[in-house]
């Protein structure tokens, strides 16, 4: 068993009388394809080996009863005084409201839970909590949900309690990722594809700014607003009805003078990144990693320049990573504002390359980011205790 599942079952053991079920819950990343989950857009998420391990146990009354190890704090409510609260108390009751929303039966349960995945480092670790339990209270609880219905549960539950408007993407990697394979998502239907992700002699390397701008989650809100807003004028075309219809950037040219210009730059983003990521779809079938890189640092110029989410410490370590040859792609990966930028990277260069970025960003920022070297693996499952 992995060092942190057991730690998460230790600690649930000293706590509780009973003997949990454990299950693991990744955090995800998305190689190409950022803010259009909520625009009717493709994406290409993956699982990955950082996350949050669960151990849950029903306990026979209608009490709830949480303990985070990583925030060192606890929770205990009945199932009958859930409301919302804050921090991650309010990732964990805004599942459990899902729930009774959907009017299934449930009692109550002991839960304790930890992980390895940072906060705010655009890995969605929101996305591993609320897949974890939901998850978990599925299978203690014989509710027969497939997965792709608890990620949209689990999507329903981030814009409740904790109020973030988010797209499906996160929690749909959480749940659907298949170990060595990146997922094509179709954001309109649901729809989706494995591609094998070839990276013999490539490694995936997050690189943590550790800084996470306060206005990140006010500013998120306000791209969908803007986006929702471009949409409604674009939809004065009878042939557009979502950003899909638009096959050519220049078709949006007819549309300037009735944008602010604010408007316009997001809606140009949304219709490159669209058209981008099913590009790099077929990149991948020929794999063509080199190709694909290259569309990665399209995207970051277009997330920094015309959806402006970037910020200055995520375009510094976009601008350091290009300079070295061993980087076949890189961006800025997340909601933005902070956290990681991804990259690949050829293996024989990795440390060289970690050493150059790290120290680099260190002189310019006085701050020591950290990294992180993912693997791609399954998504939400049940650990063999």
């Amino acid at each position: 068993m992995d060092i942190i599942a057991k730690k998460v079952k230790d600690e649930f053991s000293k706590r509780f009388s009973s003997e949990p079920k454990i299950y693991y819950s990744p955090g995800r990343i998305n190689l190409i394809g950022e803010h259009v989950d909520y625009n009717d857009g493709f994406v290409m998420p993956a699982a990955i080996d950082k996350g949050v391990y669960y151990a849950i146990a029903p306990n026979n009354t209608d009490q709830l009863n949480f303990y985070s190890i990583d925030f060192n704090d606890s929770l205990s409510v009945k199932l009958t005084g859930v409301i919302k609260l804050d921090g991650w108390k309010n990732y964990v009751l805004s599942v459990v409201n899902e729930f009774l929303i959907r009017k299934v039966e449930l009692k109550g349960f002991d839960c304790v839970f930890g992980g390895n995945i940072a906060n705010g480092a655009g890995m969605s670790s929101s996305a591993a909590v609320e897949g974890g339990l939901a998850f978990g209270i599925n299978e203690l609880f014989n509710l027969n949900i497939n997965k792709p219905d608890l990620a949209t549960l689990c999507q329903q539950a981030e814009h409740n309690y904790p109020g973030v408007n988010c797209g499906i993407m996160d929690q749909f990697a959480n749940m659907m990722g298949k170990k060595d394979h990146v997922i094509l998502l179709d954001c309109m239907t649901l729809k989706y594809q494995y591609f094998p992700l070839m990276l013999e002699g490539f490694e995936i390397v997050l690189i943590n700014t550790k800084v996470h701008h306060s206005l990140a989650a006010s500013e998120y809100n306000k791209r969908r607003q803007e986006c929702e807003e471009g949409l409604m004028i674009l939809k004065q075309n009878s042939d557009i009805r979502s950003f899909r219809d638009v096959t050519d950037p220049d078709t949006l040219l007819a549309f300037k003078d009735k944008m602010d210009k604010e408007v316009y730059n997001r809606c140009l983003f949304v219709v490159a990144e669209i058209l981008r990521t099913q590009k790099a779809a077929t990149l991948l079938q020929k794999n063509d990693l080199e190709g694909f890189g290259k569309l990665m640092i399209e995207t970051h110029e277009g997330l920094s320049k015309l959806y402006e989410v970037s910020c200055k410490e995520l375009d510094f370590l976009v601008e350091q990573a290009r300079l070295n040859e061993n980087v076949l792609g890189t961006r800025m990966m997340g909601g933005g504002f902070g956290g990681c930028t991804i990259n690949i990277v050829k293996s024989k260069g990795v440390d060289i390359f970690l050493n150059d970025i790290t120290t680099a960003y260190q002189k310019k920022f006085q701050i020591d980011p950290d990294v992180y070297k993912v693997a791609i693996v399954d998504g939400t499952h049940r650990v063999d205790s």
